[in-house]
């Protein structure tokens, strides 16, 4: 995953250079982590350690 306080440039040139390193695995791997907190932000009605009173713990769209 990449941190949210490294640049991107930076990010990318650390990839680049690294023996072995399949960046475009790592980069799919991280666009599908983001966009599945950003799924399950909506679905609880809260971000990521954030308490509201509307925040819930479970979707009902999966039918649980």
């Amino acid at each position: 995953m990449v941190p949210n306080n490294m640049d991107a440039l930076e990010w990318l040139r650390k990839h680049l250079e690294g023996e072995g390193s399949d960046l475009l695995r790592e980069m799919v791997a991280t666009f599908a982590e983001r966009l599945m907190a950003a799924e399950v932000e909506v679905l609880c009605n809260a971000g990521y350690g954030e308490v509201t009173a509307e925040r819930t713990n479970r979707s009902m769209a999966f039918g649980q």
